[in-house]
């Protein structure tokens, strides 16, 4: 499994010869302007809620690749009624996919759409692959609800928000790393703009400090599991 990282909560999965895209906001973010969204594959678009730096760049790149856009019910049906491939779901819910298996978890933020419309509740996704198991926290605040992830499935990767004031910060980042039962995190949802703001150095050692191993990627880069 690798992971690529697109700025923001935008990133790039890739499992065998699966490419998935998660939350793609890309062309607005000053910090990804070297990525050509033009030049990104997708055979699966996974979409944790309907805020605009989560979907914006999602019909473009679904126009190009023919993309399945996998979201809750709601925004499966707005793509749906604009002529998308999608795969609707809710929370609690799981589909065997050609790479693995995804599971609609909670999450606790809002979802509404550009203009104001519903776009369902907001969720995160675990998704297990043949050999390795992660988790999509999307943007949430902390909850009880991670402690039932590690009941059912042994991560080895926990993808959390970090840049706090709309999400998670640091601390309860730590605190959801215990709940999910994984010390190796990849953080993201900072430094995209001023309210998001994080200190690097501050960060990686709360987190060491807790011998938990966090990453925080350059836009671009790319881990493997």
């Amino acid at each position: 499994m690798k992971i690529t990282f697109y700025g923001h909560a935008s990133l790039g999965i890739q499992i065998e010869d699966v490419h998935i895209l998660v939350d793609p906001f890309i062309s607005a973010n000053e910090k990804a302007s070297h990525i050509d969204i033009n030049s990104l594959k997708a055979d699966y678009i996974l979409i944790t809620h309907a805020h605009q730096d989560h979907i914006l760049d999602v019909e473009s790149i679904a126009k190009q690749t023919k993309a399945v856009i996998v979201s809750n019910f709601e925004i499966a049906t707005h793509y749906q009624n604009k002529g998308f491939e999608v795969h609707p779901m809710n929370h609690g819910g799981s589909w065997g996919f050609e790479f693995g298996t995804v599971k609609y978890v909670n999450a606790i933020h809002t979802s509404s759409f550009p203009d104001g419309s519903y776009g369902g509740q907001p969720g995160g996704f675990v998704i297990e692959g043949e050999h390795k198991n992660i988790y999509i926290a999307g943007d949430t605040a902390l909850t009880m609800d991670m402690k039932l992830i590690p009941l059912q499935t042994k991560l080895d990767l926990a993808i959390l928000p970090i840049g706090d004031n709309f999400t998670m910060g640091i601390d309860d980042a730590i605190l959801a790393s215990d709940f999910v039962a994984c010390d190796k995190i990849l953080g993201y949802h900072y430094d995209t703009f001023g309210y998001i703001e994080i200190d690097h150095e501050e960060a990686k050692r709360k987190f060491f400090d807790k011998n938990k191993d966090l990453m925080l990627l350059e836009i671009g880069e790319r881990i493997e599991l």
